[in-house]
């Protein structure tokens, strides 16, 4: 199988790296930016065309956390739209026999029933501090059902609910919640700090998925003759912010104080997906929070130590 991962250097495309190495008789295309602008629609083409994947997993995106989705939506928009148009329309018209478009949590509304079933999609509003993300990646999931259904080729996508893991982006303020957590916490401890200000109230529930966990879906779900159009892939459990500020806190080793800044945004009150529909095809997760927070912040110090550090 020849395999294209779009965004391998990002950090769930590093994950499907790790995990399609290891399968046998896979060979993997990988482009860097520099060598393949994926907002391009002609080098997208021309690409495609040279290359012949027999497959592509669609990870590559412009992401970030409440701040950089509300200050920079036009950039989310358009960036998101223009790699999932641009990937699966040369995928269909060079002949790819299989897409995988990985999506987002965010596609499904601000007050969707918690769990959240792949159904309850364009059923009320969005949340506003994401939209534009969202917004791209529900066309993108579009693009590819409806290209499976006047085509008949296997595009499909994945939902992944909140991902962490190795090679996530650390930055102070354009990163997610548990990489921005860490990186406050650890600063916080080697400068000896009293009190690190958290956002929020800690009230909002979200559910964390391992990037490698997500790898392992995604492998499983390419092994199905006839997946879902998209399917959620999560844990299923999920946890207050406050229970994962302290968790993060614990982990990191920082023993003050935890003042809570309640001027800022919550977000969505309770993010959780159902998987029931991927846990009946056979699959769960198998890394659990504490483990993976662990193996996160053990990453974050060696990336660190390298110089690689994201952000």
């Amino acid at each position: 199988m020849k395999l294209y991962i779009a965004g391998h250097q990002g950090m769930v495309g590093g994950a499907l790296v790790r995990r399609f190495h290891q399968t046998a008789g896979t060979q993997l295309v990988l482009r860097t930016r520099r060598e393949l602008d994926l907002l391009s629609q002609a080098d997208v083409a021309r690409f495609f065309a040279t290359e012949k994947p027999d497959v592509a997993i669609i990870a590559a995106a412009k992401v970030g956390g409440i701040h950089a989705n509300n200050t920079y939506p036009a950039e989310f928009l358009f960036e998101n739209l223009a790699i999932a148009s641009n990937c699966i329309h040369a995928a269909y018209t060079t002949g790819v026999k299989r897409v995988l478009f990985l999506g987002s949590s965010c596609i499904y509304p601000k007050h969707a029933p918690q769990p959240m079933a792949e159904d309850c999609l364009l059923t009320s509003a969005l949340e506003p501090t994401n939209e534009a993300y969202a917004i791209a990646k529900i066309a993108g999931l579009k693009l590819a059902q409806y290209y499976r259904k006047q085509y008949g080729v296997l595009f499909h996508s994945a939902m992944p609910t909140n991902l962490y893991g190795p090679g996530d982006n650390y930055h102070p303020q354009n990163s997610h919640v548990l990489p921005a957590l860490i990186r406050r916490f650890h600063e916080a401890k080697l400068a000896g700090l009293a009190e690190v200000v958290a956002w929020g109230t800690g009230s909002p529930k979200r559910e964390f998925l391992h990037v490698d966990d997500l790898a392992e879906a995604c492998a499983f779900l390419l092994q199905h003759d006839n997946p879902p159009d998209w399917i959620n892939v999560g844990t299923g459990t999920d946890v207050t912010i406050k229970e994962l500020t302290e968790l993060v806190a614990a982990t990191v080793g920082y023993a003050g104080q935890i003042r809570w800044d309640t001027s800022k945004p919550d977000g969505t009150p309770r993010k959780l997906m159902d998987v029931n529909r991927l846990s009946g095809l056979g699959w769960s997760a198998k890394i659990s929070l504490a483990d993976g927070m662990k193996r996160t912040y053990e990453s974050f110090l060696a990336e660190q130590a390298a110089g690689e550090l994201r952000g």
